[in-house]
């Protein structure tokens, strides 16, 4: 009796050692997965059952404790709803059998409505006696950082840092895109010149002339149809492409544009006049040459300089061949 009761006093005593051991474990591999923003999850595919490991369920997009309930079709709910599809598919491929794991980057809808980038990896660890997927695991990290870095760094290769409007470069991809449509299209290239922009820089400073491109800039976006591509190729020039358009929605634009330069503007006490030289250029899309049209639309421009400024010209690009 006494014997067993030392065997049972070992027992516990071993049992006693495995869990603080495990528990150990526990804490230092939650340290590790929060320190990279990692979480470990599991998925009972019959019952579609979900649990994280190193935090509580629905954390990462700000919700509380006990808040959701922890299944697969409350993850689902939560998914951005442009990326529902490919994610939902990628998932139901893997549990298929169609591919070796499940991998994908999407958003996540926040609590409080913004949203997440996450990358989800994960792969079924356990079958059923008739082969179907009964058990899944992966992880779950948080990479809108990351993704917002890489936004910023894309939007400074794209863009003019001065005014948002998108650099030369990225403006002549975008033509290229919009050429690239099989089907003939009416279009225009917009080219906006400021009227005296030097005299502007020398009366009132640089910094003043750093205003003026701005707001053109913003007035641009405002008034520019809805599919069009803003442009500042340098200095106080800027160039717009407006993809499906006709001379009415082109007269109303150029209109509303010259309309905002009717009033002095007031920018650091000072009341300056504005003038625009406009020359529009409109072609039929694929047009081959980009160099062409940006050239007949400044051609344009500069009528409308001779003519006294503060105006818009029009052209026609004859069809010309790759």
């Amino acid at each position: 009796m006494e014997q067993h009761l030392k065997q049972l006093q070992l027992l516990e005593q071993e049992v006693a050692r495995l869990r603080r051991e495990n528990a150990r474990l526990q804490e230092k591999l939650t340290a590790a997965l929060d320190g990279t923003g990692l979480c470990l999850w599991e998925q009972h595919v019959p019952s579609g059952k979900l649990t994280i490991f190193n935090m509580e369920w629905g954390q990462m997009l700000g919700f509380q404790p006990q808040e959701l309930a922890a299944t697969v079709e409350t993850w689902k709910s939560k998914i951005h709803p442009d990326d529902y599809k490919e994610v939902v598919g990628a998932l139901e491929d893997h549990l298929a059998g169609k591919t070796p794991c499940y991998q994908v980057v999407h958003r996540m809808v926040h609590k409080t409505g913004s949203h997440s980038w996450v990358t989800d990896r994960g792969r079924v660890v356990e079958f059923d006696r008739d082969g179907k997927p009964l058990r899944m695991m992966g992880t779950h990290i948080d990479i809108t950082q990351e993704k917002r870095y890489e936004q910023q760094l894309a939007l400074l290769a794209s863009s003019d840092p001065l005014t948002g409007a998108l650099n030369r470069h990225k403006f002549e991809f975008e033509f290229e895109r919009v050429n690239q449509r099989p089907t003939p299209q009416n279009a225009a290239l917009v080219f906006i010149d400021i009227d005296n922009f030097k005299l502007i820089n020398d009366q009132f400073g640089h910094h003043c002339g750093d205003k003026v491109l701005i707001k053109l800039a913003d007035w641009l976006s405002e008034l520019a149809p809805s599919a069009a591509h803003i442009g500042r190729m340098g200095g106080d020039e800027f160039v717009v492409l407006v993809p499906a358009t006709n001379k009415r929605q082109l007269n109303d634009f150029t209109s509303a544009l010259l309309a905002r330069t009717e009033p002095l503007i007031q920018l650091d006490g000072a009341a300056i006049q504005l003038g625009l030289s406009i020359g529009v250029c409109q072609f039929v899309s694929p047009y081959p040459h980009f160099n062409a049209l940006y050239q007949l639309a400044d051609n344009a421009m500069y009528q409308v300089k001779k003519q006294g400024k503060n105006g818009v010209a029009f052209v026609q690009a004859q069809p010309r061949r790759r």
